[in-house]
């Protein structure tokens, strides 16, 4: 059985969306309206291999449907790192991540459930989760992850671009917004400035001591600390050239931002206005720049309507 095969599912409901990250797996499974029918999450045990991972999400996945009354028909999941979209297997990984990198998750998780997998990187399942959210499936836009990393994803046409090697859109690793080492090794990338990771870093060499968290950041920048302020402007200038720049090759109208980053949107927005107005897209087009709206549900909602695209014939629904 493989991920591809697009024999006739029954309906919307039937689907479960799985996250996987770092520390937790999450799920949820909706109504053919997108009304939640079940949520819930387990701890994620990066650190014991792939085949436990693998466990967790199965018998995550199992429960989520058996709590919202549905026969599990399939399962998409977002998950960190390079997907290979004919097989399913994990290409490449963080290293937080023990024996990930080259693990078959969609044969995995079917062998487990009995049932067709959809795997996507999880930023392509944030944006598309984001975009279904909106009702602008066809469109283009572009999608930011601010997290511990920055990732990125791009849909054109409706369609999301997975690139030859599967890592379109990785738009965290792009150089020229600094001279700083990024954690992948290589200088100046997009995530060296607006990271969570990074956010705590640069704040941390502005004033001495241990790098604290993004969160604990915004927090003084918004009780008046000027050099966390000055962090988050920095970020939000970085992120926001990176989408122009985005724009301008592809003719993309929209970016979503994402991750633990954006929740801080009311620090980095006015930079992303003031780098809009001095670095637009050279088409005169307004580049509209947005927070996500969909939170923690976005990756397994998106998982959803990717199970839904690849395993569901055009007018099964």
């Amino acid at each position: 059985m493989h991920a591809q095969d697009r024999r006739a599912l029954p309906a919307v409901s039937g689907i479960v969306g799985i996250d996987i990250g770092g520390t937790k797996i999450s799920g949820l499974v909706v109504d053919d309206r997108g009304e939640v029918l079940a949520r819930g999450s387990v701890p994620a045990p990066a650190s014991e291999g792939g085949e436990a991972m693998a466990d967790a999400a199965a018998a995550l996945a199992s429960a989520l449907a058996d709590r919202a009354g549905t026969p599990l028909a399939a399962v998409g999941v977002g998950a960190a790192g390079v997907i290979d979209q004919e097989t399913g297997t994990v290409r490449a990984a963080s290293a937080t991540f023990v024996g990930w990198a080259g693990f078959p998750l969609a044969d995995e998780l079917e062998s487990r459930l009995g049932v067709r997998v959809r795997v996507e990187n999880d930023v392509n399942a944030f944006l598309l989760g984001e975009a279904a959210g909106a009702a602008d499936v066809e469109g283009d836009v572009l999608g930011v992850m601010l997290g511990t990393g920055v990732g990125g994803a791009v849909i054109i046409d409706g369609a999301l671009r997975h690139g030859p090697n599967g890592a379109a859109g990785e738009i965290g690793h792009t150089p020229g917004y600094s001279d700083l080492v990024c954690t992948c090794g290589q200088v100046g990338h997009l995530e060296t400035l607006a990271s969570g990771t990074s956010i705590g870093r640069r704040y941390a060499e502005r004033t001495g001591g241990a790098a604290p968290d993004a969160r604990e950041v915004a927090e003084r920048a918004r009780a008046g600390d000027a050099d966390a302020a000055a962090v988050f402007h920095a970020a939000g200038r970085a992120l926001a050239l990176a989408c122009a720049s985005a724009a301008t090759l592809l003719d993309l109208p929209r970016a979503i931002v994402g991750g633990g980053v954006a929740e801080a949107w009311d620090l980095l927005e006015p930079a992303i206005a003031e780098t809009l107005r001095t670095d637009a897209p050279v088409s005169g087009l307004p580049l509209i720049i947005l927070p996500a709206e969909l939170g923690g549900d976005a990756v397994a909602r998106g998982a959803i309507e990717a199970a839904r695209r690849a395993l569901v014939p055009a007018g099964a629904l």
